[in-house]
């Protein structure tokens, strides 16, 4: 038997890829999470159990967030039938995190109908490319994060182990690179993506 019959003669099992595959994933109907494997529950800190069968809005900051992203995302995933960015989550022990997010429609013509989502955890130090936070290093990152909770200067110092002044120097940096003013402005610009 020639080596390419014998390896299209072998059954792949697509649930165990799904489930062992070393990046999180969701199948989602209607903004509800069908499936997930073991990497997306651990990426939300929870068991598969915990988030199989509840909205994905749990896993957002606010109730604002979900919504606001559903509709900025329907459109470009009804055109292109995927949808990749990088934002602000929260995992099931409230910790609110970047990560990046790819997914893909099945039904472009109701597009949060039949999709599946791949998830990448990036409050690790790990870089990832996009349009919309590449140039935001791990350190600018982990500010945002703090000050999206609604911690101050200092907390955020103390929280990440370095000075006030030196949080404030990333701060102005983040306030450049948004081209906003106030921290306020600084949230709702990260957290409308």
């Amino acid at each position: 038997m020639s080596k390419k019959a014998s390896s299209t003669s072998v059954a792949i099992d697509y649930e165990r890829a799904f489930q062992d595959a070393p990046v999180g994933q969701a199948l989602g109907r209607n903004r509800v999470i069908l499936d997930c494997n073991r990497a997306f529950a651990m990426i939300f800190r929870g068991r598969v159990e915990d988030l199989v069968g509840t909205t994905f809005e749990r896993l957002y900051p606010t109730q604002a967030h979900f919504e606001q992203t559903g509709s900025r995302i329907a459109p470009v995933l009804a055109k292109d039938l995927t949808f990749s960015d990088d934002r602000v989550m929260r995992r099931l022990d409230g910790e609110l995190f970047w990560v990046h997010v790819s997914g893909f429609t099945y039904t472009p013509d109701d597009p949060h109908r039949d999709t599946i989502w791949a998830f990448t955890d990036l409050s690790t130090g790990r870089k990832v490319n996009s349009a919309l936070r590449g140039s935001m290093t791990p350190r600018e990152r982990d500010v945002a994060a703090l000050l999206i909770e609604g911690k101050t200067g200092k907390e955020v110092a103390k929280a990440l182990g370095i000075s006030p002044r030196t949080v404030d120097i990333y701060k102005t940096r983040l306030l450049r690179k948004y081209s906003v003013s106030s921290t306020p402005d600084l949230v709702q610009r990260l957290l409308a993506g």
